[in-house]
């Protein structure tokens, strides 16, 4: 059995010595891939989207003059295009806006929402360097500039090192892992859903990934959706 593809008869598969929930990833070029997420073995989804040439020359025009830029609101699917619009500068920023709204729009009609919080914020640092699952039913995640989220597939996570687990360990060093090999990264304009801890019935299932380093000089603009009803 490979470790990181099992084909079990079961749902749990014995991996580090300990019992583990099997959990896999889904992705397409397609959006349609999205609702693989309500596949009780998948706990992430990749959309694996391409920005538009003019949409990327249009955020590196907002960085450049927005390298601290952080927002953070609820919206509805019929408020975020003006919400965002009024935050991002009006028409100048028109195509991200859309493309932000479209993902609002899809995120609170996948899973039934009336209302989604929305975080957009540049980012020069990693702001979660370590490992680990959120404690949220899931999350969607996109990067519109710079490097994207690192994750690890379930069956490679000894996920006692998790948390307090890792005894204030870096990552390389805890035992979290075997192998760097094992760690699994986005790309720019990937859309992608972590299923989380509080996901109904995916307790210690949940997507276990941390934000990238970020090389001298260089930020990211990252996008969260998040449930709010």
């Amino acid at each position: 059995m490979n470790a990181l593809n099992p084909t079990p008869t079961s749902n749990i598969v014995s991996f580090y010595g300990s019992e583990v929930k099997i959990r896999r990833a889904a992705m397409s070029r397609e959006p349609e891939v999205l609702t693989d997420i309500y596949h009780e073995h998948t706990n992430i989804v990749i959309w694996q989207r391409a920005l538009s040439n003019t949409l990327k020359n249009s955020v590196d025009t907002f960085l450049d003059s927005n390298s601290n830029f952080q927002a953070s609101m609820i919206v509805t699917p019929q408020s975020a295009l003006s919400s965002i619009s009024e935050v991002l500068g009006g028409a100048d920023q028109l195509e991200l806006s859309e493309n932000i709204a479209e993902l609002v729009d899809m995120f609170c009609c996948l899973f039934e929402l009336k209302r989604t919080g929305l975080r957009l914020a540049t980012l020069d640092r990693a702001m979660c360097p370590k490992f680990h699952a959120d404690k949220v039913p899931c999350r969607l995640v996109t990067t519109f500039q710079g490097i994207a989220t690192e994750w690890l597939p379930q069956q490679a996570v000894n996920r006692e090192k998790l948390g307090l687990g890792s005894k204030g360990q870096p990552d390389n060093q805890s035992g979290l892992y075997k192998d760097q090999d094992d760690i699994q990264q986005l790309k720019c304009g990937d859309v992608a859903l972590l299923k989380g801890e509080l996901w109904q019935g995916n307790e210690n299932g949940g997507l276990v990934h941390r934000s990238p380093a970020l090389p001298e000089g260089e930020c990211r603009l990252l996008l969260t959706l998040d449930f709010s009803d």
